[in-house]
C-alpha cells in the first residue's frame, strides 16, 4: 500500500526478531511492542534493528515500561552508535486507542516516528506488514485527533542477510522443513547456477527483441549497458591464468591453516605429557 511520505526500508532481521518475540510473549498477551532502530534519510527510513517493550494491555488501560526501553536504547547506542530510535512495532492487525497512547511517547523520542504494525497471525492469510505515520487532525482550539496515514514499505538485505535468507525460502520444499547449511563448494555451484540461469534469461530477452517478438525497454536496456561496462576488458587465456594463480594461492593459504591446526594440536598434546 503507497502513499504519502518517506519509504520504509525494512531489513528480514528485523521481521525475524518481531516474530520471534511474538512467539515468546507471555501468557494471555494477544500481541507485542517494541522500540524500531534505524537511520533517516531525505526520502527514506531504513529500519536494521528492533527490540521488545514490555507492556500490559487491558480494554481500559495500558502500561508500558519505558524504562527498560530507555536502558535497551542505551546498550543499542554502544553497539551501533549510528541507528537511533525511529518508531515502534506492534503485531497485529489494526491500529487500536492504545496505540495512540503509545505512539505520544514514542513522539517524544523520535521527530515524526512511524509505526510499524505486523499480522503475525495471518488474520488475512499471509504477514501483512504495514507502516503509518501520524498527522493531527480538527479544529484548532478544539479537540485535536490523531490520524494514521500509511507509507509505503520496501524490503531490502545487506549480503549477510541474504544468506539466511535464501536458506529459510529452502526449508519450504522439504517435509521436515529444516535445511542444514551447505558446503562452501555446493554455494560456489549453486551461485554459478543461478548466474547462468539469470544469463539466459537475458540473451532469451535479448534474442526477442531482436526478432521484433517482444518490445524493447529503454530502461532494461541501460542496466544491460551498465552491466556490460563493468566486465573488465580481458582475454579467456588471461582469465584462466588469473584464476588458476587465485586458486593456488587459496588452496596455499588452506594448506598451511591447517598445518597450523595440526602443529597446535600436537603441540597441546605433547604439553599433557
Amino acid at each position: 500500500m503507497s502513499v504519502y511520505g518517506p519509504a520504509v526500508k525494512i531489513h528480514p532481521v528485523v521481521l525475524a526478531s518481531i516474530g520471534d518475540s511474538y512467539e515468546r510473549r507471555n501468557e494471555g498477551a494477544s500481541r507485542v511492542i517494541g522500540t524500531l532502530l534505524g537511520t533517516i534519510e531525505k526520502h527514506s527510513v531504513e529500519v536494521t534493528n528492533c527490540f521488545s517493550v514490555p507492556h500490559n494491555e487491558s480494554e481500559d488501560e495500558v502500561a508500558v515500561d519505558m524504562e527498560f526501553a530507555k536502558n535497551m536504547y542505551e546498550l543499542h547506542k554502544r553497539v551501533s552508535p549510528s541507528e537511533v530510535i525511529i518508531g515502534w512495532y506492534a503485531t497485529g492487525f489494526d491500529i487500536t486507542e492504545h496505540s495512540v497512547l503509545i505512539h505520544e511517547y514514542y513522539s517524544r523520542e523520535a521527530t515524526n516516528p512511524i509505526h510499524l504494525t505486523v499480522d503475525t497471525a495471518l488474520q488475512s492469510g499471509k504477514m501483512n506488514i504495514r507502516a503509518y505515520v501520524s498527522a493531527q487532525m480538527g479544529v484548532p482550539g478544539k479537540t485535536v485527533g490523531v490520524m494514521f496515514t500509511p507509507l509505503s514499505v520496501k524490503y531490502i538485505y545487506y549480503d549477510t542477510e541474504r544468506i539466511g535468507v535464501d536458506l529459510l525460502q529452502r526449508t519450504r520444499v522439504t517435509p521436515s522443513r529444516t535445511k542444514g547449511l551447505t558446503s562452501d563448494l555446493s554455494q560456489v555451484g549453486g551461485s554459478a547456477s543461478r548466474v547462468q540461469d539469470m544469463l539466459a534469461t537475458v540473451l532469451t530477452y535479448i534474442e526477442d527483441v531482436l526478432s521484433g517478438k517482444a518490445t524493447a525497454d529503454n530502461s532494461v536496456g541501460r542496466f544491460l549497458m551498465d552491466l556490460i561496462n563493468k566486465v573488465p576488458t580481458i582475454s579467456a587465456e588471461d582469465f584462466e591464468t588469473m584464476l588458476n594463480s587465485n586458486i593456488n594461492d587459496l588452496l596455499m593459504v588452506t594448506y598451511l591453516s591447517n598445518l597450523t591446526q595440526a602443529q597446535i594440536a600436537l603441540n597441546e598434546k605433547l604439553v599433557l605429557l
